[in-house]
């Protein structure tokens, strides 16, 4: 029975070998639907005979198909073969009743939803595992003081564990995406040349699907209608630019001028062949490097939805390469981030290091509200903070020695601050009085690891 192959490796999923296997289940329980219907002469016996006897040769059907140059009836063929093999002389042969009123894509588009729900979950599980583990590390850092940036430029004090969370959301909303994608893929089609269930009864496309977990498709014209292929190609694109986009903050922060946080270097790994002391982000960017093949596949699909009419084949080529590449290069790059962010090594004392580097500078939004908290317009304020922030910028281009945006505070003129004020001003840990809001939610935050 199929339920023995439903969680196969990625690169099983795809293999011809699991196909033509997905391929014989749906022709066997077609086969039994007719035989309960009685509607052609299809007996009980001869579906019990077709499901002990049914098997294939892949070998066998690549030969075949290189003559036939169409491998639903190069597969066909084999599976008769196999039936009939054992069958006395002269015998009625079970196998004419395989295939009886269906088309190519009943079997095909059937079977690719199933094997689409069964990558699916496999992606589904993986999200939910990096999920966590984002989910984990972002309360192990919530206390680590590190600098924002916005435009690469540092901004105000932040929490590291924002990071992780970000990420754990990230990869939260990814997971429903997929999920939804998932319920609109998870149908089957058994209705006929164009769909009209013209030479087959409803109640077999109702009892293969239930057998397989799927829904009866509303309205299928002998095709599956591809947006439900390009919304899974959507969701995993979607997927794998969280990944990129998290690779890049790691590479960004692995910089030798920054050095806050390092992909993982095992023991043996060299960096360069030319310089021995590198430690390059070398998986990160290979998972930046997978998501662009993934996100471009996702026109591929899009593509694939304009069919002539009810159905041609000019989305079949193409799927077959580009959705079976993103599924087993997603499968990839979660399986390599869950490596990185499981293991990545951070650097609190280089956070700290980074967050005073600017002489005060990430400080100013705290000066400005407090002048204008003490009675100053919004734009005095302004050009007092961006006058002397603008004098140590200019110190910091020229690497000179000078000092920091508190000392030109406290001494000008135009500044009513007083020490205390400025104490309290330049303490980072103040930027941080709500950030306990954005950890509670992460605590109740959970992953289902599955579709159920």
């Amino acid at each position: 029975m199929i339920e023995r192959y439903t969680r196969p490796e990625m690169g099983a999923i795809f293999s011809l070998e699991n196909k033509f296997r997905i391929w014989q289940e749906i022709e066997v329980l077609a086969c039994e639907a007719q035989a309960q219907l009685g509607a052609c002469g299809i007996s009980v016996e001869d579906a019990a005979w077709i499901r002990a006897h049914a098997a294939f040769d892949a070998a066998h059907i690549d030969e075949m198909e290189a003559v036939t140059n169409h491998d639903v009836i190069a597969f066909l063929t084999d599976l008769g073969e196999h039936i009939d093999a054992a069958l006395p002389a002269g015998s009625p042969k079970p196998s004419r009743w395989v295939h009886y009123g269906m088309t190519s894509s009943d079997l095909g588009d059937t079977a690719l939803c199933y094997q689409i729900t069964q990558a699916l979950d496999l992606i589904l599980a993986a999200v939910a595992k990096l999920g966590e583990t984002c989910r984990q590390r972002a309360l192990e850092f919530k206390d680590v003081l590190c600098v924002g940036r916005t435009h690469g430029i540092h901004a105000e004090p932040m929490a590291f564990g924002m990071k992780f969370g970000a990420w754990a959301w990230a990869l939260k909303r990814a997971q429903q995406r997929l999920l939804e994608a998932r319920e609109g893929i998870a149908v089957g089609a058994i209705s006929g040349a164009v769909g009209s269930y013209s030479s087959i009864d409803p109640f077999v496309e109702q009892y293969v699907c239930e057998k397989l977990g799927l829904a009866p498709d509303q309205l299928s014209t002998q095709v599956v209608a591809r947006d439900r292929h390009a919304q899974v190609a959507a969701a995993l694109a979607c997927c794998a630019a969280s990944l990129e986009q998290i690779a890049t903050e790691v590479r960004s922060l692995q910089k030798t001028d920054s050095l806050e946080a390092e992909e993982p270097f095992a023991k043996g790994q060299k960096g360069s062949s030319a310089m021995p002391h590198k430690r390059n982000p070398i998986t990160c960017e290979r998972v930046c490097g997978l998501a662009r093949v993934i996100k471009a596949n996702t026109q591929v699909a899009l593509d694939n939805v304009a069919l002539w009419h009810e159905r041609d084949i000019s989305h079949s080529g193409a799927e077959r390469v580009a959705l079976a590449d993103s599924f087993i290069a997603l499968d990839y790059i979660l399986a390599k981030m869950q490596w990185i962010l499981s293991g990545l090594i951070v650097y609190p004392q280089n956070c700290r290091a980074n967050l005073e580097r600017t002489r005060g500078l990430i400080y100013s939004s705290k000066v400005l509200l407090a002048l204008v908290d003490a009675g100053l317009s919004r734009e005095d304020a302004y050009a007092i903070v961006q006058r002397n922030a603008m004098q140590v910028w200019g110190d910091l281009q020229q690497a000179r020695s000078g000092p920091g945006l508190r000392e030109l505070i406290a001494a000008d003129e135009q500044s009513p601050l007083s020490e205390e004020q400025l104490d309290a001003i330049f303490t980072p840990e103040n930027f941080l009085t709500n950030v306990h809001t954005l950890f509670e939610r992460l605590e109740s935050l959970r992953f289902s690891g599955s579709a159920d």
